[in-house]
């Protein structure tokens, strides 16, 4: 799988996994993201997420397709 590091600003402590999936680039918008995530094809912590606007924070990990996100907090 090829990693990516996602870090998060430091004002914010969670982003919406819709929008991470979009900011990392593996969807063209928000409104794609909801419709992977729906789809059971993204895995948080290992367990498939259905829910389109949960919180991903520091230290988790989102797998999808070949790809798996690591979140990390900002400085």
């Amino acid at each position: 799988m090829q990693p990516i590091r996602f870090e998060l600003d430091a004002q914010h402590e969670h982003v919406e996994l819709n929008q991470l999936l979009k900011l990392v680039g593996l969807c063209d918008s928000g409104g794609a993201g909801k419709a992977m995530v729906a789809s059971g094809a993204v895995r948080v912590d290992g367990q498939v997420e259905l829910r389109k606007t949960c919180k991903i924070r520091a230290g988790q990990t989102v797998a999808c397709e070949d790809v798996t996100i690591e979140v990390v907090a900002g400085a």
